[in-house]
């Protein structure tokens, strides 16, 4: 009955507001309850761009402007919210408090991504001291190692679920490698992890609900074995000189605080990185002219996932909520107010990119996309993002040139993660593995 009551006053009852505004057009309840707006985000986007910058709604605002975009994450006038109820009316707030369930939950505190300074400067000054830039340049070669050893465990395969057999393997592998996560836990993170994906979602369903719940409590359980093996018998691995760090720092973080960082840096390293490579397959599938001018031209693979993330962002939304009262864009925002920003929509922003629905390998801007976020709260991960999505995507079509789809697949049910849940490939034939 407790959670039945804590589901109602963080999603049952934005589900009834949500269906209520997006009969009558509302945007911001057409992005919770409207499947066609799921479905197809960058119509949507285009559908209210000439509103403005900064469109109003019955739940607060909502942009899909570049330029506002990014100013809101840089600002220090904005804070992040948490799925605690931030943006809830007060007596909603009430009853989330009243049924916490102390759980650690990726965006409620004390995740990185739920808090602000000083607590967020003192979670990742933690993590900045061992996931350093030379760390992860040394990471390179194991993607590719990695990526090639997946592949040589389906060269013999006709038809398979790429995701399943490869998008979601090669960044488990790589951030369990880091973190020091055993080979035979990595199924189960995977499973906890797409239970757990929707959390980052408002207006779940009780199904889902109950869902992410499981997914969260599994990876909690397992997390706090794990670090407590990775004291006892520390490695090489980053987690390990993590938990060394911390000890020796002249401000440590507390157990809940360390759990919410290392399973957020776990977390994160995988779940948007499937997306990434998912959608990467498939685009490039769809356009196989690229793939013609990629195999001629493998210099242009970093802009070329730098387009994917622009035109198919792994993270389509986020949000913020004034901390004073303010304007954006000449629009007044009253301190409390909740603002989404529509990253999707900002990655196509027609001001800031030509043609923006077109797939350019080439376009010289790419890289001006939103897709990591910004300011203080830009994507620690977001390099080893990039190198994952660069030589795991290159690996893949060097070795299945004649890949092609096999079927239609299926999206993920999320609105917030942007990625396939299936796709299924037909691989043609295999060539030699190839090493840069």
């Amino acid at each position: 009955m407790r959670q039945r009551i804590r589901w109602l006053a963080l999603h049952g009852v934005v589900r009834g507001l949500a269906a209520y505004g997006a009969r009558r057009g509302d945007p911001q309840a057409r992005l919770i309850a409207d499947p066609t707006v799921k479905d197809n985000q960058a119509a949507f986007a285009d559908e209210l761009r000439g509103r403005g910058p900064m469109i109003r709604s019955m739940l607060g605002l909502l942009t899909f402007d570049h330029a506002v975009a990014a100013e809101l994450l840089r600002s220090d006038d904005f804070l992040v919210t948490s799925a605690g109820g931030d943006g809830l009316p007060r007596p909603l707030r009430w009853v989330v408090e009243k049924t916490d369930t102390g759980l650690l939950h990726p965006i409620e505190p004390p995740s990185l991504l739920a808090v602000d300074p000083p607590d967020h400067t003192r979670y990742r000054k933690l993590v900045s001291s061992v996931f350093t830039p030379r760390a992860v340049a040394k990471l390179r070669d194991g993607v590719e190692k990695t990526a090639n050893e997946l592949l040589d465990d389906i060269e013999g395969d006709t038809v398979v679920d790429v995701v399943e057999r490869y998008c979601s393997q090669l960044p488990v592998a790589i951030i369990g490698d880091i973190l020091g996560v055993p080979y035979d836990a990595r199924p189960s993170i995977l499973h906890y992890g797409e239970l757990a994906a929707p959390s980052l979602d408002f207006g779940l369903t009780w199904r889902q609900y109950k869902q992410v719940h499981q997914g969260i409590v599994g990876f909690q359980g397992w997390l706090t074995a794990h670090l407590r093996e990775l004291r006892r018998n520390p490695g090489d691995d980053l987690m390990s000189q993590m938990l060394v760090a911390n000890e020796n720092n002249d401000e440590p973080l507390n157990e809940r605080e360390l759990q919410a960082l290392a399973g957020l840096v776990l977390a994160a390293g995988f779940e948007t990185t499937v997306n990434l490579l998912g959608n990467g397959i498939r685009m490039l599938l769809d356009a196989p002219e690229h793939l013609d001018t990629l195999a001629a031209r493998p210099e242009l693979w970093p802009n070329a996932v730098e387009e994917i993330l622009r035109l198919d962002s792994p993270v389509q939304v986020t949000a913020r909520i004034a901390g004073t009262d303010t304007k954006i864009a000449g629009t007044p925002v009253r301190q409390d107010e909740l603002v989404i920003i529509h990253l999707a929509g900002a990655n196509r922003d027609p001001k800031v990119f030509d043609d923006p629905h077109r797939f350019d390998i080439e376009r010289a801007n790419a890289g001006r996309h939103l897709s990591f976020s910004g300011g203080r709260h830009f994507c620690l991960g977001a390099a080893l993002a990039r190198a994952e999505g660069e030589v795991g995507l290159r690996t893949f079509f060097e070795r299945f040139p004649d890949a092609r789809l096999a079927g239609e697949g299926a999206r993920r049910e999320t609105r917030v993660l942007h990625g396939w849940s299936t796709l299924p490939i037909a691989l043609g034939k295999a060539r030699a593995a190839v090493s840069s």
